[in-house]
């Protein structure tokens, strides 16, 4: 079981790296909270998207993920509820007020942390465009008499979030170094957010704009 050769490997990893170094929400919403709220935010909207995506992960093995292939109504329903989410965090980043957000309490940092978290996990999963990418990238890694087709399916899903986590993890550190800068220099750190909240909008609208 799970019995691949070395080209295998090297063609998945290469394809892997590439796809989690393509600008996406996900990144961008991640350098957001990281530049907004600090490094643990950061890792906390990381390890949301992290869920959302094994959520995906999930239903490409079981086969769910097809739904939203074949099915019209379920990817606009999905599609326009992840496109208004996306246009939603993104007005709250425009309309934030900078940098003013890390003196905070204690209680008030861990909702923070919570609330990243959250957001992190609904800007993944209600991506349709993240499942539908899984039900047509992973299958061709499915190879005979290696396993079922579920659990190659589940094998390289994860392996993807694995890869993700060698590329957003520095990402978020090189991201946390904004910090000192910016709670020095609020106009900065508030054209950071109008800029990132911008992009946001942009994905959001772009979702919207996208066919089946």
């Amino acid at each position: 079981m799970f019995d691949y050769n070395l080209a295998h490997w090297i063609t998945f990893f290469t394809a892997a790296i590439l796809l989690n170094l393509s600008p996406g929400p996900d990144m961008i919403f991640i350098v957001s909270q990281t530049s907004k709220r600090g490094i643990r935010s950061g890792f906390a909207s990381v390890f949301g998207i992290w869920i959302g995506t094994f959520v995906h992960v999930i239903f490409a093995a079981l086969g769910l993920s097809a739904i939203l292939m074949t099915s019209a109504l379920a990817f606009s329903i999905v599609k326009w509820i992840g496109a208004i989410y996306l246009i939603w965090i993104g007005i709250q980043s425009i309309r934030s007020k900078g940098s003013n957000n890390f003196k905070i309490d204690d209680d008030v940092a861990t909702k923070n942390l919570y609330k990243s978290l959250r957001q992190g996990f609904l800007v993944s999963l209600l991506n349709p465009k993240v499942a539908i990418f899984f039900l047509a990238f992973l299958p061709q890694f499915v190879e005979p008499f290696a396993g079922t087709v579920s659990s190659q399916l589940f094998l390289h899903g994860s392996l993807i979030i694995v890869v993700a986590a060698f590329i957003e993890i520095p990402m978020i550190l090189i991201s946390g170094k904004l910090i000192n800068y910016l709670t020095k220099n609020e106009k900065v750190s508030l054209w950071l957010d109008r800029g990132l909240g911008s992009l946001l909008v942009l994905l959001g609208l772009k979702l919207a704009t996208t066919n089946n």
